[in-house]
């Protein structure tokens, strides 16, 4: 193999640690309803510090049967969780939210019950960025910044600090 074949293929397998490098994950948490609940929701802000756009597209876990990217919608008086199969975008230089009563990533199936204190692994996966883990504590006493109307909780989170830049995973 020539010295230009050897660089060209190490470059070519720095692309996807260079895409990675370009999300960023700030103030993740994870909750249940209860302790006994068979459904759980991770929450985070995810920016996207590059130049091209990208999907938000899949996550996985071990800590549930399935995982699935979510939103709410309002149809006439009702708010109806949904799954939401193309996931979310993530623009060039802009920042998304995974907030109650909004898009989040559902764990349905729980393995294990969501204990304060403890933590799950979730990957999450972008279209270009690739596959991505993040380390996301479970925080079940969270409150939102804002209660909606018929018992559905929107706003933001509030701010517990800490910003997470996402390692990948190949």
């Amino acid at each position: 193999m020539s010295f230009k074949t050897l660089v060209l293929a190490g470059a070519c397998a720095l692309v996807p640690a260079l895409a990675s490098a370009q999300m960023a994950v700030e103030d993740p948490y994870a909750r249940a309803a209860s302790a006994m609940a068979i459904s759980g929701a991770a929450f985070m802000t995810i920016t996207n510090e590059g130049e091209a756009d990208d999907r938000l597209i899949a996550a996985a876990s071990d800590v549930a049967e399935r995982v699935e990217l979510h939103t709410h919608i309002m149809e006439g008086d009702v708010m109806r969780m949904v799954e939401v199969e193309e996931g979310f975008a993530v623009p060039a230089g802009e920042t998304i939210h995974l907030q109650r009563g909004g898009m989040h990533v559902m764990f349905l199936g729980l393995r294990e019950p969501l204990e304060n204190g403890n933590e799950i692994e979730v990957t999450l996966t972008f279209e270009n960025a690739g596959d991505m883990t993040v380390t996301i504590p479970i925080d079940n006493d969270r409150m939102p910044a804002q209660m909606g109307t018929g018992g559905m909780m929107h706003g933001a989170p509030a701010n517990a600090g800490g910003r997470m830049m996402m390692d990948s995973d190949g």
